[in-house]
C-alpha cells in the first residue's frame, strides 16, 4: 500500500504503518492539549496507541487463522480507520471463511475478558476523563472499546468481518458469486448509512470507513466474478496477440514514439533471439522521462524484470494468481518451446469479462 512503511515483522507478516495514522495521533493529541492541557494530550496519545495494539492483535487473529488453511498474510497495515490484513486470498470454503472472519473479533473478546479479570470496569464514558480518571479510566475505556470493536466489526457490512460471515452463510445456499454480489450490495447500502451518520455526527473517521466499505465491497465483488469466469477459460482465450516489442538497447525516445504510434499500455522487451527480458509500462516510461536528459537512456533501465510466464493451455485463473503474487504488469504466455506468443494483463481479463457478460445476456 502506498504511503505506508514497514516497522517490523511478526508471525511471518510485515507490519506496516500508513503515514496518515500519524495525522490521527496529531489530531487527538492537539484536541486533548487544547481542551485539557499537555498531560491529558500525552495520555490520550498513549491510549490510542494501546487501542491500536489491540487492533493489530485483531488483524493477526485473521492472519493466524488463515495460515491454518494454507493462506499467507504478506503484510498488515495500520490505518487511521483501523487495521488491514492483506491475505493472499480469501478461503473459498464457507466454513473456512467464517472461521477467518470470526478470529479477529475473538481476539478482542479475549482482550476484554483479560482486562475485566484484572479489575478493569468497562465504561466508554470514562474515555472523556482519561486525564483525570487515572489508570481505572484508562483500562476501563480500553476494555469497553475492545467490546465495541467486536460489535462494530460484526455489522453485516461486507467486506467487514460480519459481512464476510454473511457472505459465507449465503454461499451455502446460492453459491459464492451470487452471495458476494448480494453481500456487496448490502454492504454498500450500509456504507451510505455510515456516511450519512458520519456527516450528521461530525465524525470524519466514520465517513472514511463508509468510503472504504463502499469501494472495497465493489472491488471484491468484481474480483470474485472475474475469478469465477477465469476458471472456465484458458490463457490462450485472454492473451493479447497483436503487439509491438522493444529491444533492451532501444532508447526511451524510441519507446515514446511507440506509445504515440500504438494503443499499448505496456511493451514486451525482448532480446535478439526473441527471449523476454521484461516489460516497459507507460507509467514507468513517463517516470523515467521525467529525469533530465533521459531520452537517450536504454529501456532496460526502466523496464520491469521477473515477468511470470504461463503456458498456452494454462487455466486463466493461474494467470490471475501469477499477476497477483508477482505484482508484475503482465504475464507472458508461452509455447512449449518457451517462445512468448502473447501476454495477459488484468485489464484485458476485465475487458473479456465484460464481453462475456454481454454475450450471456444476448
Amino acid at each position: 500500500m502506498t504511503w505506508s512503511f514497514p516497522i517490523g515483522r511478526l508471525f511471518g507478516s510485515e507490519l506496516r504503518v500508513h503515514a496518515t495514522f500519524f495525522l490521527l495521533l496529531a489530531w487527538i493529541g492537539a484536541a486533548s492539549w487544547i481542551a485539557y492541557g499537555p498531560a491529558s494530550a500525552a495520555i490520550s496519545v498513549v491510549f490510542v496507541l494501546a487501542l491500536f495494539v489491540c487492533v493489530v492483535a485483531h488483524e493477526f487473529g485473521h492472519a493466524l487463522m488463515a495460515r491454518r488453511f494454507g493462506i499467507a498474510t504478506p503484510d498488515i497495515t495500520l490505518l487511521p480507520i483501523g487495521g488491514l490484513a492483506r491475505l493472499e486470498r480469501m478461503p473459498e470454503k464457507p466454513g473456512q471463511e467464517i472461521a477467518v472472519a470470526l478470529a479477529g473479533p475473538a481476539v478482542n473478546v479475549v482482550i476484554w475478558l483479560v482486562l475485566v479479570a484484572l479489575g478493569a470496569r468497562p465504561d466508554i464514558a470514562t474515555f472523556a476523563q482519561l486525564g483525570e480518571g487515572g489508570a481505572a479510566a484508562f483500562w476501563g475505556s480500553l476494555a469497553a472499546l475492545n467490546l465495541y470493536l467486536v460489535l462494530f466489526n460484526m455489522i453485516p457490512a461486507f467486506p467487514m468481518d460480519g459481512g464476510r460471515v454473511f457472505r459465507a452463510a449465503l454461499s451455502y445456499g446460492i453459491g459464492r458469486v451470487a452471495a458476494t454480489r448480494l453481500a456487496a450490495r448490502s454492504g454498500q447500502a450500509l456504507a451510505f448509512l455510515f456516511g450519512f451518520l458520519g456527516l450528521t455526527w461530525g465524525s470524519p473517521v466514520l465517513v472514511l470507513i463508509a468510503i472504504f466499505i463502499f469501494v472495497a465491497a465493489g472491488a471484491e465483488s468484481a474480483d470474485v466474478s472475474l475469478r469465477d469466469m477465469a476458471r472456465h477459460l484458458r490463457a490462450r482465450d485472454a492473451m493479447i496477440i497483436h503487439f509491438e516489442t522493444l529491444r533492451p538497447g532501444d532508447t526511451l525516445q524510441v519507446a515514446s514514439n511507440a506509445v504515440i504510434r500504438t494503443t499499448q499500455h505496456e511493451f514486451p522487451v525482448v532480446d535478439a533471439g526473441g527471449g523476454l527480458r521484461g516489460f516497459l509500462t507507460r507509467n514507468a516510461l513517463f517516470a523515467a522521462l521525467a529525469a533530465e536528459g533521459s531520452r537517450m537512456r536504454p529501456v532496460a533501465e526502466a523496464m520491469t524484470e521477473g515477468i511470470p510466464t504461463v503456458p498456452l493451455a494454462a487455466p486463466l485463473d493461474a494467470a490471475l494468481d501469477a499477476l497477483q503474487d508477482s505484482g508484475a504488469p503482465a504475464v507472458a504466455v508461452t509455447e512449449p518451446s518457451g517462445r512468448m506468443v502473447g501476454y495477459i494483463t488484468r485489464e484485458n481479463i476485465g475487458e473479456l469479462m465484460v464481453i462475456s457478460g454481454r454475450e450471456r445476456k444476448m
